[in-house]
């Protein structure tokens, strides 16, 4: 999602440091087009959040992911429709599965890269049978066959995916004929004010700047993606989730604890101590509330697709219309 896991280091003995920082990528970033993101590195990260003091931290920090899942909870509920299984995909520790209640679905296959974190919470803490698989999300299709699953679901995992067409269309292929995928994830302007702020900052003092929030879809992409990976019947909607936190600092430690730190490859892992300081008083000054805290916003893209099958309905061909629309207008 997010803000780099930065490490502040002094100015002392840097002196003349103005640079303009560019994203770097590795030698297999540039011979692979969708390598955005160190896999391995958001592995680690997650892995740490969820066993640092027993995950008490983690477990803290869970306020953002626990309101998205109950926001796609009552997009999934609205779907009069009963599963005997469904796949929690980047499942995390279980946001939207502990949700899950037996009237709807009997069973839940959580599916995640980060073994501490899908193993942080018992099986007492569900209401449905769940079976844990720890295993990368971008490579569906090892882990599932296709034709095989009755219902996808993924809260907040697809925007660390390096290929997301290449996932949608993995999700679609895996999905029985009328298969459900529902997902949830961040949207491009989520911590637009922590971007814009670490920006001001180190162009003021530094003379360039460094990604420090990573990239994320657009709204307006998601429904081109996916169509072209061959769901129907789409709905694709936004809302956002807005936090109120007492300044940056504690922004951006929860953030780490949340297993969100900035993965993209070629990434820089320190920021000088004065840039930091001056983000925080931009953020303050620019988006700061009237009772001294700051908003951090996080916008979310809902979507849900269907495979397609002939049992769907389909619009009418292009002239075969019974109703005149002058007479409705």
């Amino acid at each position: 999602m997010v803000l780099s896991s930065v490490r502040p280091i002094a100015t002392n003995g840097f002196k003349n440091l103005t640079r303009t920082f560019t994203s770097c990528r590795s030698l297999n970033a540039a011979q692979n087009p969708y390598l955005v993101f160190d896999r391995q590195a958001k592995r680690r990260q997650r892995d740490r959040a969820a066993i640092v003091n027993n995950g008490s931290r983690s477990t803290m920090v869970d306020y953002v992911r626990d309101e998205v899942a109950d926001r796609l909870m009552e997009r999934f509920i609205d779907i009069k429709r009963t599963f005997n299984t469904i796949v929690d995909l980047g499942s995390g520790p279980g946001h939207f599965s502990k949700l899950l209640t037996l009237d709807k679905v009997k069973n839940s296959v959580m599916v995640d890269h980060s073994a501490a974190t899908l193993h942080r919470d018992p099986d007492s803490k569900f209401a449905v049978a769940v079976e844990r698989i720890h295993a990368d999300e971008e490579r569906l299709l090892q882990v599932f066959d296709r034709n095989s699953q009755e219902a996808i679901v993924s809260c907040l995992s697809l925007h660390w995916v390096n290929d997301l067409p290449g996932i949608l269309v993995q999700i679609q292929e895996a999905l029985k004929s009328d298969g459900l995928f529902l997902g949830a994830m961040f949207g491009g302007d989520t911590l637009f004010e922590l971007r814009t702020s670490l920006q001001l900052a180190e162009v003021e003092r530094e003379g360039g700047i460094s990604p420090h929030v990573s990239p994320m879809t657009d709204v307006r992409d998601v429904s081109n993606l996916l169509g072209r990976a061959g769901f129907t019947l789409l709905t694709v909607d936004i809302d956002e989730v807005r936090v109120a936190y007492p300044s940056m600092w504690e922004l951006m430690d929860d953030l780490k604890d949340m297993g969100e730190s900035n993965a993209v490859m070629g990434r820089r892992t320190f920021v000088h101590r004065d840039t930091l300081a001056a983000a925080s008083a931009i953020y303050k000054e620019l988006h700061g509330n009237e009772d001294g805290s700051i908003p951090a916003t996080f916008q979310v893209i809902y979507m849900i697709g269907w495979k397609p099958a002939p049992s769907q309905p389909k619009a009418l061909e292009r002239g075969t219309s019974k109703i005149n629309l002058q007479d409705i207008l």
